[in-house]
């Protein structure tokens, strides 16, 4: 016979699937995994039921990934727990105030500021773009490290890109749409540009990618194009396959990530005098806040 918190475990898992499509599959994944964190530290803890949990079930709860969690890993999980309570039409224990003055315990205790990737700046582009093959890997490569920079892409933008998104424009520049980011769940888009040298780049891979595969940027096996978009990692790969060519230490080269194209193009955008307004345009913030965090490794000197 099913136990009730077998049940109840089943029946999560089941209105979960309520909820595809109206969000991405990284943050189905992760509700997913924080839930699943939840079930088995109750489990552990000899709680035979985790939903509905208690305000002092869910207090110890965070208290005990609070010693080990960055504190944004334990909101996140406390959402979790929420949206399993509002799914299941159960009495959600998350608004108590004992949950927020834990939460709040959680983040002084442990205030861990993000950690932010090191900015790919034009001074490292350059060597970057320099340091690619000639070969079909080196054609691509270079034709995305510059576009994600102009364009201040995030890595899962930069691999979703399609041909019918990229129109040239008379001055030998592009024009690109992003249809979706994370910070614009329902895919109003924004709209960037290239300069004439990135352009150029991306014309030289397209010719030899051929104009069948819907993708803007796509694998290579044995010097031969496959039709599918490329995983995000691959950005990765591609930026410290880049840093360590041009000879950085390993340090430097594990501060690069597929986002620092981002991080970069917005520091030297910052040293180039453009403005905050200008800044969050060309890179689709919505938060002055998260771009400050980009901003604040930018050596800029206001006196000189």
């Amino acid at each position: 016979m099913i136990s009730n918190r077998q049940y109840l475990s089943l029946n999560w898992r089941s209105e979960f699937q309520s909820l595809e499509g109206a969000y991405s599959p990284a943050t189905m994944r992760s509700y997913r995994a924080d839930v699943e964190a939840f079930e088995d530290w109750c489990a552990g803890q000899g709680i035979d039921q985790s939903f509905p949990a208690s305000v002092e079930t869910v207090c110890r709860f965070l208290e005990d990934q609070g010693a080990c969690r960055a504190p944004s890993t334990v909101r996140r999980r406390l959402y979790a727990i929420r949206k399993v309570h509002r799914l299941l039409r159960l009495p959600d224990p998350t608004h108590d105030e004992d949950i927020n003055l834990t939460f709040r315990r959680v983040r002084r205790a442990n205030a861990v500021r993000p950690r932010q990737a090191k900015g790919l700046t034009r001074q490292y582009l350059d060597k970057f773009l320099e340091s690619e093959p000639d070969s079909p890997w080196g054609l691509r490569n270079r034709a995305m490290l510059s576009l994600g920079y102009e364009l201040l892409t995030r890595r899962s933008e930069l691999v979703a890109l399609r041909n019918s998104e990229v129109t040239l424009r008379a001055d030998g520049t592009m024009r690109v749409l992003i249809r979706r980011s994370k910070a614009d769940p329902f895919g109003e888009g924004r709209v960037a540009f290239t300069s004439v040298r990135t352009a150029d780049l991306l014309r030289e891979w397209l010719v030899y990618r051929g104009p069948h595969i819907e993708w803007l940027f796509c694998p290579i096996y044995k010097g031969k194009v496959v039709n599918r978009c490329l995983e995000t990692t691959t950005v990765k790969r591609i930026v410290k396959g880049a840093a360590e060519r041009t000879g950085l230490s390993p340090d430097h080269v594990a501060a690069f990530s597929g986002h620092s194209m981002r991080v970069g193009a917005a520091q030297d955008l910052l040293g180039r005098g453009f403005d905050t307004a200008a800044i969050m345009r060309a890179g689709g913030w919505k938060s002055v806040n998260v771009l400050a965090r980009y901003l604040e490794k930018a050596e800029q000197n206001v006196w000189a």
